[in-house]
């Protein structure tokens, strides 16, 4: 199979890249390189069957040859990459999706979107459900993001019923894992790079916010579950290990045998109060569930970070 993955650069989308070429499928990259790097696919640079495009594909989607799956993952997807990218953030999840189900529809192929739990926004369900329908604020800082996910979400579904595009929907929750950028704004990231450097861990609000925490490894291979289905979705992804914030540090802390402390700061606008998929669909459908542990996961990603900062 030849497959496209937009946003292929990025973490999520580097790592689906790695788990196609391995599976032994034909992979191009499309990537403008804003938020995704070289060097997460730089291993794949001269590998056979594997073509890497810079590209905007807001603008433009230039792949010609055969198409069997198209992933779209090509956003910014931490908070302080789409709050300095508020107009392109809105472009990609609009024209960018657009582009992109045209070029699965023109080749009949299979498209997956990968959207995210902040369709939820702050819930009044918990855990959340794919039928529950959110609560989001649309003039918020925030709703650059998760607005143009709820759209990505919109056109994809009138791709489907208003031309038969056969298309998967994934709403992705928290994630971590090698390839994680430093100094992306994620829970993750900023406590481990900050325990490992012996600077303070930043707790925004009180701590007692929850997140899941969901694996890279287990993460994309739910998505490519999802490309191999049938399912339409939407289909939550992640894992329903719900843990506060306050929990996550002192595991880090703990991991890394850090003696940093813990600061808070004011929490930041519209900043969700808890996060916890209900994967009932994804195990029954997709026949997925995770399977490395939070403790574990946060190991081989302490270790990634001691390479990239040489410690």
């Amino acid at each position: 199979m030849r497959v496209v993955i937009a946003g292929g650069a990025g973490f999520l989308g580097s790592h689906l890249a790695d788990l196609h070429v391995a599976r032994g499928d034909d992979v191009v990259i499309l990537d403008d390189f804003s938020t995704g790097t070289a060097e997460n696919v730089s291993h794949l640079a001269e590998t056979g069957g594997v073509e890497i495009i810079e590209a905007d594909v807001s603008h433009d989607v230039p792949v010609s040859g055969p198409v069997g799956r198209v992933y779209n993952l090509a956003s910014p997807a931490s908070p302080p990459a789409y709050l300095e990218r508020p107009l392109e953030t809105l472009a990609v999840g609009s024209e960018g999706t657009r582009l992109l189900l045209e070029l699965a529809d023109a080749h009949g192929a299979r498209f997956v979107m990968a959207s995210t739990s902040e369709i939820y926004g702050d819930p009044e369900v918990h855990p959340q459900v794919e039928s529950y329908r959110g609560n989001v604020d649309p003039h918020g800082p925030r709703s650059v993001y998760d607005e143009a996910k709820r759209f990505s979400e919109s056109i994809t579904m009138a791709y489907h019923r208003a031309r038969g595009t056969d298309i998967g929907i994934a709403r992705i929750f928290n994630t971590y894992g090698p390839r994680l950028s430093a100094g992306d704004g994620r829970v993750v990231s900023n406590f481990i790079v900050q325990a490992l450097t012996g600077e303070p861990l930043t707790i925004y609000g009180d701590g007692s916010q929850t997140r899941s925490l969901c694996f890279v490894a287990d993460l994309v291979a739910g998505l490519m579950a999802l490309g191999d289905a049938t399912t339409l979705g939407p289909v939550n992804l992640g894992n329903p290990d719900e843990r506060s914030v306050a929990e996550i540090a002192d595991a880090i802390v703990m991991l890394t045998g850090s003696s940093s402390s813990l600061i808070h700061m004011p929490l930041p606008t519209d900043d969700p109060t808890r996060r916890c998929p209900d994967i009932t669909r994804a195990k029954s459908e997709l026949g997925w569930e995770p399977a490395v542990s939070t403790n574990d996961g946060l190991v081989i990603t302490i270790d990634h970070f001691r390479r990239v900062l040489g410690l």
